[in-house]
């Protein structure tokens, strides 16, 4: 189980789920068998901001998208289309994925992935940028790949990008705690 609000649970979790990999908790990275790394960063040059992502809550529960192909959870996100603004790109996939009607959004911070996953064939490192959307109303249904949004109290055991996506609620809440 996936649990992130404490440091300690975090290691224990990785370690008991994970144990072939190696955690590098202190400088936020996550190396495993597929050679996955997720790094933080203040800023980056706009052109290199590929993906938005964003943590998402409504009425104080953390909120996740489950895909009509997929049994696995996932943070609002997606694409950015050519010319777009990073954060058009963040009010449009949290619209498309979760029905968001009303919301406030706003960036957390800029990440990186180096490794093949599914969204990268090279491996390359890719940049994307991380927001928080608090959001006050929703669409009655979707009109997007997403099957349904879930609301939690903690966080899913089953997560889409699970070498990805926890690591950037890690550090959203690290972020919290620093202010």
């Amino acid at each position: 189980m996936y649990i992130l609000y404490e440091r300690q649970q975090y290691e224990n979790c990785c370690f008991l789920l994970y144990g072939w990999y190696n955690c590098i908790i202190n400088k936020l990275e996550f190396v495993g068998a597929f050679n996955m790394q997720v790094n933080f960063y203040e800023k980056v040059d706009d052109s290199l901001l590929k993906f938005a992502v964003i943590i998402s809550k409504h009425n104080g529960k953390w909120v996740f998208c489950k895909h009509k192909d997929r049994n696995t959870y996932e943070i609002p996100g997606g694409h950015r289309e050519e010319n777009e603004m990073i954060l058009e790109t963040a009010k449009r996939e949290l619209q498309e994925e979760t029905g968001a009607l009303k919301f406030s959004i706003s960036p957390i911070c800029v990440y990186s992935v180096i490794g093949k996953n599914r969204v990268n064939q090279t491996g390359e490192e890719t940049y994307g940028m991380l927001f928080l959307a608090d959001i006050q109303t929703f669409e009655n249904e979707l009109h997007s790949e997403m099957e349904s949004i879930c609301f939690f109290d903690g966080l899913p055991s089953e997560w889409t990008y699970p070498q990805i996506q926890p690591l950037l609620i890690k550090e959203y809440l690290r972020r919290v705690e620093i202010k």
